[in-house]
């Protein structure tokens, strides 16, 4: 604690006083970019990038980290789930910051910056000022503000026009969503669930610039980065040295494992149903019901949160909403003729959905096609089976 004390004490006498008081911070000072490896949980999927700074001579060895957030804030589910949760800057000690990572298993990496003494201390300063109360919170963004992407900004507004990013090693353009699924993998259920809940906005190509919303682009993003035409990072070490870990799922539990599990379950169902000419109400009740409900949220991400890449989600098309209404009318022996039209309807958005994934305006999980064959056989189903008994 006394240590600080000492270091927001020593901020605010440079803030005030300017080039003058610049030896405050002692000629030991160093500032470095820290990179941390994936983790096991979806919030560790992407890494974590945050900045080191030492002084020797003072005793002060701390980490700056933007991203977090308090658990204790009032509403913190509700307004996490709107887009609307204040995220903030944190500083911790280095020893913390590090025993964590490495009891998560996860790789540490430091590059160390060649500055100055004055640009040592406005980075120091810009940092202490964003600590401020009235400056530590701010409202996060997944793709455009997040812990990696203030990384940058801090550089960019510290060191002014002398930082130049050369973009020239990069030989390879990606989507959001592709850079996403680097990070992730496929047959697992944090990859379908991203991919259901955002929309087609994710899906253009990011800048080079827009790279730097993932820890590992920023971390390789340095390595090209000059101060003045001088090579911004001064050396490179690893601090913890864990190799990159796998977390597989097993394949029981997996999506693909119960996807095509209900692939089979519809289509075996749904002949059965064809041949006896009767219609099992049961399954027909679970699939508009999932449906429906998967079609609410979507819709509530979309049109009832401040999340931008939630918005324009074209899984709405076949995670339809009114479907959680219509779950409760085909559990009634007694069917409305009109119905089959509505079956017909859902044909068509599901040939939409295709449509859309073709031409690439949004791009699916490919799980989703399990989904997309069983509702498709289903509805058929029911399309046959409705027209049949208003012909009768």
């Amino acid at each position: 604690m006394f240590q600080r004390t000492v270091l927001i004490f020593l901020v605010l006498i440079v803030g005030f006083a300017g080039h003058s008081q610049k030896n405050q911070l002692s000629p030991l000072s160093k500032i470095s970019l820290l990179t941390v490896g994936t983790g096991e949980e979806l919030a560790a999927k992407f890494g974590h990038s945050a900045i080191r700074f030492q002084d020797a001579s003072l005793g002060i060895d701390e980490v700056y980290g933007y991203g977090t957030y308090d658990f204790e804030d009032p509403n913190f589910y509700l307004n996490f789930t709107r887009g609307k949760l204040a995220y903030t800057i944190s500083r911790m000690p280095f020893s913390y910051f590090k025993r964590s990572y490495e009891i998560e298993k996860r790789w540490v990496r430091e590059q160390e910056l060649d500055l100055d003494l004055e640009k040592r201390t406005a980075i120091v300063v810009f940092l202490e000022n964003n600590l401020l109360p009235e400056n530590r919170k701010y409202q996060y963004d997944f793709l455009f503000d997040n812990c990696a992407t203030r990384i940058p900004l801090v550089f960019e507004k510290t060191l002014g026009p002398s930082l130049q990013f050369n973009f020239s090693h990069l030989e390879e353009e990606f989507t959001f969503r592709e850079l996403i699924h680097q990070n992730l993998e496929i047959n697992s259920w944090s990859n379908f669930g991203i991919d259901l809940a955002l929309g087609a906005v994710i899906d253009r190509e990011a800048t080079p610039y827009e790279l730097m919303f993932l820890p590992l682009y920023v971390y390789e993003q340095m390595k090209h980065t000059s101060l003045a035409g001088k090579p911004i990072v001064k050396r490179e070490s690893v601090l913890v040295d864990i190799p990159p870990q796998s977390y597989p799922t097993p394949f029981l539990l997996s999506p693909i494992f119960w996807l095509l599990l209900l692939f089979l379950v519809v289509g075996f169902i749904s002949y059965k149903d064809h041949r006896a000419k009767k219609r099992t109400k049961w399954l027909d009740f679970v699939l508009f019901l999932l449906t429906g409900l998967a079609g609410l949220v979507i819709v509530f991400l979309w049109f009832f949160t401040d999340h931008d890449a939630t918005k324009m989600n074209f899984n709405v098309l076949w995670a339809f909403a009114p479907n959680l209404f219509v779950a409760f009318l085909l559990i009634k022996n007694s069917v409305p003729n009109r119905i089959r039209w509505y079956i017909l309807a859902l044909l068509g958005f599901l040939a939409l959905t295709v449509l859309l994934w073709l031409i690439e305006f949004q791009v699916f999980s490919i799980l989703l096609i399990f989904i997309l064959l069983s509702l498709a056989l289903r509805y058929l189903f029911l399309w046959s089976y409705f027209n049949g008994q208003s012909n009768s």
